[in-house]
C-alpha cells in the first residue's frame, strides 16, 4: 500500500509537469534532480505493475529499438551519398576518411549535448528547447531553422526523382534518348509520386509508423552500395569516353586531376574544391530535427537508450558513406562526377545492374521525404498552434501544403542549387553545431555546471566550431556566384 502511496504522489507530480509544459512553462520550476526523479518513478511504477503516466507527450512510446534505429539512420542518409566519391577525389583518401571520422563524432557529440539538455528540463521538441534557452524568439529560430533545412533536404529529394525516373522510364522502354512523351517528363512524375506515395505516407499519425518504410529504404541503399563494389572490379580505368569526359560534363574537373596518373588513387589531394568536402560531410549528418521526435517514440524512453540508437544510426552511416565513397572514387579516379550514377551511365546507358540501382535510389530518396517531413509539421504546429491538441485536420493540411510547396519549388526554381547551398550553409551548422551548444550552455543549471566548467567550454567551443563552418560555407557561395564558375556537391 506504502508503494501504491508514492505512485499516486509521482503520478500527481508527472501530472503536474505535463500541464506545466502544456502551457508553454517548458518545465521552468522543475528542480536539477529531474532525471533521478524521473527514473525512480519508472522502477517503482515498474515494480508495483501500477500502470505509468505519459510524460511530454500526448501517447506513449511503443516504436522499438530497432524500428528507431531504421528511422534515424534514414534521416541521415541523403542524396549526399551519391556525391562522396567526388569528395573523396578532392582531398584524398586519408584526409576523406579523418575528416569523416571526425564529423560522425561531431555528429554523436552533438546529439549528445541534445539529448542531456532535453532530460533536464524534461522537453523533447527542438523547438521548446529553443523557448527555454532563450524564450520566444529562440522558439522561433529554432523552429525557422529546422523548416527551412527540411525543405532543403525533401527539395533534393524531389529532384533526384524529377531527373531519375524518367531515366529509369526510358532505359525501360529501351529508348536511347527522351521522346517527349508526358511520362518522361519529370514535373508530371514527381506529382505522381508526391500524390500516390509521399502524401500517404505523411499522413500517418506518428513517426514511429515509418520504421518499416525507413528499414526498406535502407535496403534499397545498402544495394546500392553492394553495385557500387561490384562495378568496380567490372569497368576498366580510363573510361572508353574518356576524351568526352574531359570535354563535357567534368570539363572543371578534370582541369585539376588531369595528370599523368589519371587511374591512380591519391592518399592527399588540395584543390580548389577541397574547401567544399567539409560542408558535403556535415551535411551527410544532419539528422537533428528528428532526433527528439524519434526519442519521444522510443519504447522505454532514456537518455542512454536513445544516445545508442542515435551511436548505433551514425556508425551504420559511417560505414556505408565510406565504402560508397572508396570504392567508387577507386572506379572512376579522376572521372569521378558529382552525381556517382551519372558516371556508371555513360559506361552503359542500358546497363541492367544500374537501372536497378537507379531504381533503388528513387525508391529510397522517395521513403525518407515523409520522415524528413515529420520535423517540419511538428516546428509549424510549435510555431502556430503550441497549446493545441492532436487534429487530423491540421494535421493533414500542413502535409499537403509542405508537399505542394516543394513541388512548386522543384518545378519552377531553376537556380535551385543556389538555394539549396545557401540554405545548406546557413541551416546544417546551426543544427549540428550552434543550436545545441548554446542550448546546454543556458539549460543545464549552473548549480549543476559551473559557466567556466569543462562540459560548458566543450559545449561553446563547439558552437563557434559552428559559426567558423557557416562563414567558410557562406564565403565559398559567396565566391561562386561573384566568380561564376560551377562547383558541384553533394547535398543531404
Amino acid at each position: 500500500m506504502n508503494g501504491l502511496n508514492q505512485a499516486d504522489h509521482f503520478d500527481d507530480l508527472a501530472s503536474e509537469m505535463e500541464l506545466q509544459k502544456m502551457n508553454g512553462h517548458g518545465g521552468h520550476s522543475r528542480d536539477d534532480g529531474f532525471d533521478d526523479l524521473a527514473e525512480q518513478e519508472d522502477n517503482l511504477l515498474n515494480k508495483t505493475g501500477v500502470k505509468k503516466e505519459i510524460h511530454f507527450t500526448d501517447f506513449e512510446g511503443k516504436t522499438s529499438f530497432g524500428m528507431s534505429v531504421f528511422n534515424l539512420s534514414n534521416a541521415i542518409m541523403g542524396s549526399g551519398i551519391l556525391g562522396l566519391a567526388f569528395a573523396m577525389s578532392n582531398t584524398g583518401i586519408i584526409l576523406f576518411l579523418i575528416l569523416l571520422v571526425s564529423i560522425a563524432l561531431l555528429s554523436a557529440y552533438s546529439i549528445h549535448l541534445l539529448l542531456k539538455s532535453a532530460g533536464v528540463v524534461g522537453i523533447r521538441a527542438y523547438e521548446q528547447l529553443g523557448l527555454r534557452a532563450f524564450g520566444q524568439p529562440g522558439k522561433m529560430i529554432a523552429a525557422g531553422i529546422i523548416t527551412m533545412h527540411n525543405i532543403g533536404a525533401m527539395s533534393s529529394y524531389l529532384f533526384i526523382v524529377k531527373s531519375e525516373l524518367p531515366l529509369v522510364i526510358q532505359t525501360f522502354l529501351g529508348k536511347h534518348v527522351n521522346t517527349g512523351e508526358w511520362f518522361l517528363n519529370g514535373n508530371y512524375l514527381i506529382i505522381i509520386v508526391s500524390i500516390a506515395i509521399i502524401l500517404p505516407l505523411a499522413l500517418m499519425k506518428h513517426l514511429g509508423y515509418l520504421g518499416y518504410t525507413s528499414s526498406f529504404s535502407l535496403s534499397c541503399m545498402v544495394f546500392f552500395l553492394i553495385s557500387v563494389i561490384y562495378k568496380k572490379f567490372n569497368i576498366p580505368c580510363p573510361l572508353d569516353d574518356q576524351t568526352h569526359n574531359t570535354t563535357s560534363a567534368t570539363a572543371v574537373h578534370a582541369v585539376f586531376n588531369s595528370t599523368s596518373d589519371f587511374c591512380e588513387a591519391k592518399l592527399f589531394t588540395v584543390n580548389s574544391q577541397t574547401a567544399y568536402t567539409i560542408p558535403i560531410l556535415a551535411f551527410a549528418f544532419v539528422c537533428h530535427p528528428e532526433v527528439l521526435p524519434i526519442y519521444t517514440e522510443l519504447r522505454n524512453a532514456t537518455k542512454k537508450r536513445m544516445q545508442r540508437v542515435a551511436n548505433i544510426s551514425i556508425l551504420a552511416m559511417f560505414v556505408m558513406y565510406l565504402l560508397t565513397a572508396i570504392f567508387g572514387y577507386l572506379t572512376f579516379y579522376g572521372a569521378v562526377e558529382s552525381e556517382l550514377l551519372h558516371v556508371y551511365s555513360r559506361v552503359d546507358q542500358l546497363d541492367v545492374l544500374i537501372l536497378c540501382v537507379r531504381l533503388a535510389v528513387l525508391v529510397a530518396v522517395t521513403l525518407t521525404v515523409p520522415v524528413v517531413l515529420f520535423p517540419i509539421r511538428r516546428a509549424l504546429l510549435q510555431i502556430f498552434f503550441p497549446d493545441k491538441p492532436f487534429h487530423w485536420a491540421r494535421h493533414v493540411v500542413i502535409a499537403f501544403c509542405l508537399i505542394f510547396m516543394v513541388n512548386i519549388l522543384v518545378i519552377f526554381v531553376p537556380s535551385i542549387r543556389d538555394i539549396f547551398g545557401l540554405i545548406g550553409a546557413t541551416s546544417a551548422p546551426s543544427l549540428i553545431f550552434i543550436l545545441p551548444g548554446i542550448f546546454y550552455v543556458r539549460i543545464i543549471p549552473k548549480e549543476k555546471e559551473p559557466l567556466f566548467s569543462r562540459p560548458k567550454i566543450q559545449a561553446a567551443v563547439f558552437a563557434a566550431l559552428g559559426f567558423v563552418f557557416m562563414v567558410m560555407s557562406l564565403s565559398f557561395i559567396i565566391i561562386d556566384w561573384v566568380t561564376g564558375e560551377s562547383r558541384s556537391g553533394g547535398g543531404h
